[in-house]
């Protein structure tokens, strides 16, 4: 019986040995193909962006591709819910935004995926805040008689947004909330056809990222009222910060990050960790970001357990918040 025992005992350490063996090799050879690294907006977005100029880097680091596959529509959702159901290997990776794990959350009922459960933190890639933009040919002059002209006029007013739960349907949802604004809010499956539209005369404003904004205004596509936050944006030096336009209460950074799918193994994340870790010191890409009107967050606060604790921070303190905005919309 001894023997029998002994006999188990070893054969059940082989085969978790080899089960052991075989992920360590598995973690070592990562990555042995191609990545896919799913953006859930479409082209031309700020996460689109900023993923873009991440995923270049990182492929570099890793020494294998990473594509950048563009599955828009419900705010989001619909591409963050893929990734949250993909095989666990570390080749499908999610290119989150603040909208998609904090405000989809708050506002899209029904949501497939929780955010603080369903993914395996990397890192943060990115910060921005948010710019007040509208269409070139909009009567107010600044942020004061834009205010007015919002509120005097209401619902004639068309204020865009890139789908129900993303970033720029939070910005502008905490915009018009603080300051009693009623807009008619016009949904579209992303930044990109919302900043399109904008362009072309067809909405009046936005609230987006500076990153995804800042190009036409520059190129006076569009006009600029005003940045969240107290410092101006390098990417828009002209454009007053919210403290100095008189309303210090509009306070919003948006971040974007980068997630896999739950239950991929740690060495694995660690290794796309380390890789997004040196991606983020590289200067070239720290200055394509800062031009773009973000910020690279700082080395402290950028890897998996400080994104953990940031998300379940944030989706605690903006529920409630987002919650009422909408209703008293």
């Amino acid at each position: 019986m001894n023997i029998r025992k002994t006999a188990a005992t070893l054969a059940l350490g082989l085969v978790l040995g080899m089960g052991c063996g075989a992920s360590a090799t598995l973690a070592e050879d990562y990555p042995a193909r191609t990545i896919t690294a799913i953006v859930p907006y479409p082209a031309g977005g700020p996460s689109d962006v900023v993923a873009r100029i991440v995923a270049d880097s990182m492929s570099r680091v890793l020494k294998q591709t990473i594509i950048i596959e563009n599955v828009g529509g419900a705010g989001g959702t619909l591409g963050t819910a893929r990734v949250a159901a993909a095989t666990p290997d570390g080749y499908t990776l999610l290119a989150a935004s603040m909208g998609s794990h904090v405000a989809a959350p708050a506002l899209t009922p029904n949501l497939r995926y929780d955010s603080t459960k369903d993914f395996e933190p990397i890192g943060l890639t990115s910060n921005a805040p948010v710019a007040v933009v509208a269409r070139n040919d909009f009567a107010a002059k600044d942020l004061k008689e834009f205010l007015a002209t919002v509120k005097a006029q209401g619902e004639n007013v068309k204020q865009a947004h890139g789908g129900v739960g993303s970033s720029s349907h939070m910005a502008c949802l905490l915009f018009t909330s603080q300051f009693g604004l009623k807009p008619k809010p016009v949904p579209y499956r992303g930044t990109g056809p919302a900043l399109n539209d904008l362009i072309g005369g067809h909405v009046d404003f936005f609230c987006e990222q500076v990153v995804s904004v800042a190009p036409a205004v520059n190129s006076n596509k569009i006009k600029a009222y005003v940045v969240s936050g107290n410092a101006r944006s390098p990417a828009l030096p002209d454009v007053p910060s919210a403290a100095e336009a008189g309303i210090p209460e509009y306070q919003l950074n948006i971040w974007s990050a980068m997630y896999a799918p739950k239950g991929t193994p740690k060495d694995i994340v660690e290794k796309l960790a380390a890789a997004l870790d040196k991606t983020l010191d590289d200067p070239a890409v720290i200055k394509r970001i800062v031009e773009l009107g973000g910020s690279v967050p700082n080395k402290t606060a950028r890897g998996p357990a400080q994104l953990a604790e940031l998300v379940a921070r944030d989706v605690a303190i903006w529920n409630p918040i987002l919650k009422t905005a909408a209703g008293s919309q």
